[in-house]
């Protein structure tokens, strides 16, 4: 059984004040869905590697942070970054893998690089710095902009 968090009487769960003090009670339980993250958190969400693009779809998609310029921004951009990594690992890596010689391995060092943009994003967001990359930011900043 609760106690509120006042005087220390007793109240119920469902109580939103008590009945000896009148002091307001916190809420108990679970968030409303949509309202668990809060906007840095869903920002630094768009930018975990491999698996961001999924966050940055659910805040696209989301009517919580439809006007939230800049949470749209660290989406576009997550998903700019992602297409990146496609690209990399499914055209140039192919491509470089069919010349004759020996492979610097090239799309390797691509790769690794990309995943070191996303954490150096995650950490500068989390610090609730926005960083602009050269042409992903342009992009993601004309996407957030027509939303």
């Amino acid at each position: 059984m609760p106690y509120c968090c006042q005087c220390g009487n007793a109240v119920a769960e469902t109580d939103r004040y008590c009945r000896r003090c009148g002091a307001r009670q916190p809420a108990r339980g679970r968030p409303p869905a949509g309202e668990a993250f809060s906007p840095r958190t869903a920002s630094v969400l768009c930018y975990v590697p491999f698996l961001g693009w999924l966050a940055a779809i659910v805040v696209l998609a989301s009517q919580r942070f439809r006007h939230d310029h800049a949470v749209r921004f660290h989406a576009f951009q997550g998903l700019y970054l992602f297409v990146a990594y496609l690209i990399v690992d499914w055209v140039v890596g192919p491509v470089l893998r069919m010349l004759p010689g020996p492979h610097l391995r090239l799309d390797k060092l691509l790769s690794l690089g990309l995943v070191a943009l996303w954490v150096f994003m995650m950490v500068k967001t989390s610090q609730e710095q926005t960083c602009s990359l050269p042409i992903l930011g342009e992009l993601a900043e004309k996407s957030a902009a027509e939303s």
